[in-house]
């Protein structure tokens, strides 16, 4: 069942709800407001526990009552806002992006004492309340439990949430609610893909998958399968997945705004390595089956696509992912060979298990092609980046100052960990091959990530360029903040954000010029599409989706493969389990 969420002014403790959660300023009077109600309908029981559990209020702080039967709501939750005053309108730190934590953990939480409906209070003042409320409940709702039955299955769901407001109800408001919800099923998109299982999720499934979304949301959907990879000569892709029997894959998906009013064309990259052995150079057995999640970056774009299809910016919007499997066989590629690039740069592979930054090699060369005003790719790239700045932050890097203030601001509105990280010109000579124009590896260890940054570098021309490093924060071993234990899908949020600061103007970088060599595909050129007429975009699936139209072609010549007896999950958006497991290994 989907998740309901409304709008509502009613007084908080007079919602009929199983669990209530409101915010409390710090040192407010414990005889007025909602302390001086509850303490008039609860008694003196309201004072001991506030006076046990030492909570005034103070940001992060939470205390809980059963009403038992005294006010309609079953148990009231008081969250800590922090003093007032502070950079919010309502307290220290109350942002559209604390809201949105306030309330993924009060979802959370409702989740956990199998409550089916909730009432969230939002902060009065805070600009996007709304919508960020919104956006919390669904992420803090996430579980994914399509592999559960009997006893493991969920015995209860959050069903209905409503978000209190002090402030006039509008239809602009309403609206704002609407979108936050669908915009949190969006990101969930990304979670769902990342928790799928490697043989249910590889490059021709997943982009099928893509095609399914698409038409849904009335996107442009273009596969490349192996043949077409060739033709073009996209021959890192296709040495890092000639050791599957699963073929490689790119899928290109367009969001085009009604009209021809689109003054900018944004361009987002994501790597698609659907399980990742480390090929030749194989992994350690512990620890490996959070590869399943080396796709992080891809599935994060497919999430930003169904999302933007919701927001509908004044903007092209182009998704590209690259997908392969990288696998050992008596066909996989070895360290030595040495492979031609879409770009024309020959490159040496020197350790297999660095296959992410080939398969974005390519990708980045085609997506160059599009002439960007912005070109931003994100892969679970290296546990370099881990190392340096811990599991829950993400590295990025950037070829123009002013774009890489324009993340900064956007990741700090979204609130997402990220960290600016410098090209280090000195480590561009530890790419030199003695055998070809690049080796895709440096000599030596130290700056692992800004090495394979200034790899990536050498096939994104003069084009406004973001890599980000999400080895770290695409996955979590525990829930926290607005994450999920499993898959996040962090980013997305960003990038939402750093799409509106370009629709809005206030991004002003210069657009590069584009090589031949990264030309877009020529009419001939045999692709699938999953064209959807542009007027309506349907909300993002929260179980089964739709089986694709008759009129979308097979996404490759080859018959579909199975994998283990079994016919590979096409659903868009898929059902929700918790997932064990970090993601800490090196990608």
């Amino acid at each position: 069942m989907a998740l309901s969420i409304s709008l509502s002014s009613s007084d908080p403790l007079s919602i009929a709800a199983d669990l209530v959660v409101i915010g409390v300023l710090e040192g407010a009077s414990p005889r007025a407001g909602v302390l001086g109600t509850l303490s008039k309908a609860l008694g003196p029981v309201v004072a001991r526990t506030l006076k046990r559990d030492e909570f005034t209020g103070k940001k992060d702080q939470s205390v809980e009552f059963a009403t038992n039967g005294a006010l309609k709501p079953s148990r009231i939750v008081l969250v800590g806002l922090g003093a007032a005053g502070g950079e919010g309108p309502e307290g220290a730190g109350m942002t559209e992006a604390a809201v949105r934590t306030m309330a993924a953990k009060a979802a959370r939480q409702a989740m956990a004492s199998r409550a089916t409906s909730l009432a969230v209070e939002v902060p009065f003042g805070v600009a996007g309340a709304e919508r960020a409320a919104a956006e919390g409940v669904v992420l803090g709702s996430y579980r994914f439990s399509k592999y559960f039955t009997g006893d493991r299955a969920p015995k209860s769901q959050l069903e209905k949430v409503t978000l209190l407001t002090t402030a006039r109800l509008t239809p602009e408001s309403k609206l704002a609610v609407e979108t936050g919800r669908k915009v949190g099923e969006a990101i969930c998109i990304a979670r769902d893909l990342i928790n799928e299982p490697p043989n249910e999720l590889y490059p021709e499934s997943f982009a099928r998958i893509c095609q399914e979304v698409s038409k849904e949301h009335g996107l442009k959907c273009v596969v490349f399968d192996e043949k077409e990879l060739a033709r073009r000569g996209m021959k890192l892709i296709l040495a890092v997945g000639q050791g599957s029997v699963q073929k490689p894959r790119l899928v290109h998906m367009t969001y085009s705004p009604p009209g021809a009013s689109a003054k900018k064309r944004l361009v987002f990259v994501g790597k698609g390595l659907t399980f990742d052995t480390g090929g030749i150079c194989i992994k350690p057995a512990p620890g490996m089956e959070e590869m399943k999640g080396d796709m992080g970056g891809a599935a994060n774009v497919l999430a930003l696509m169904a999302a933007v299809a919701q927001t509908r910016p004044d903007a092209e919007i182009h998704g590209i992912i690259g997908m392969a499997e990288n696998m050992p066989d008596g066909n996989a590629y070895r360290p030595g060979d040495i492979f031609g690039s879409l770009d024309g740069k020959f490159v040496e592979v020197i350790n297999t298990d660095a296959e992410g930054r080939l398969v974005l090699a390519d990708a980045l060369a085609y997506a160059r092609g599009l002439t960007p005003d912005l070109l931003l790719d994100n892969a679970t790239l290296t546990g370099a980046c881990v190392v340096a700045l811990g599991p829950t932050v993400s590295g990025f890097f950037s070829n123009r100052p002013a774009l890489a203030e324009a993340v900064k601001a956007a990741a700090k509105v979204a609130g997402e960990a990220m960290w600016h990280m410098p090209l280090v010109e000195e480590l561009r000579d530890n790419l030199k091959s003695d055998w070809a124009d690049l080796k895709h590896v440096a000599a030596d260890r130290w700056g692992g990530s800004i090495s394979a940054a200034l790899f990536l570098r050498e096939f994104v021309g003069d084009a406004p360029w973001v890599h980000l490093d999400i080895a770290g924060p695409s996955m979590a071993n525990r829930p926290y903040g607005i994450y999920s234990k499993g898959g996040t899908g962090h980013g997305v949020l960003t990038f939402l954000k750093l799409v509106d600061a370009y629709v809005a103007g206030s991004v002003s970088v210069e657009r590069g010029t584009a090589p031949a060599t990264a030309a877009p595909a020529p009419k001939a050129a045999p692709v699938v599409e999953a064209p959807v007429a542009k007027s309506k975009a349907a909300p993002v699936a929260k179980s089964k989706a739709a089986a694709p139209s008759k009129k979308v072609k097979a996404a490759s010549s080859a018959a579909p493969v199975k994998r283990g007896g079994k016919t590979p999950s096409t659903s868009p958006s898929l059902a929700r389990a918790p997932v064990k497991g970090s993601a800490k290994k090196a990608r």
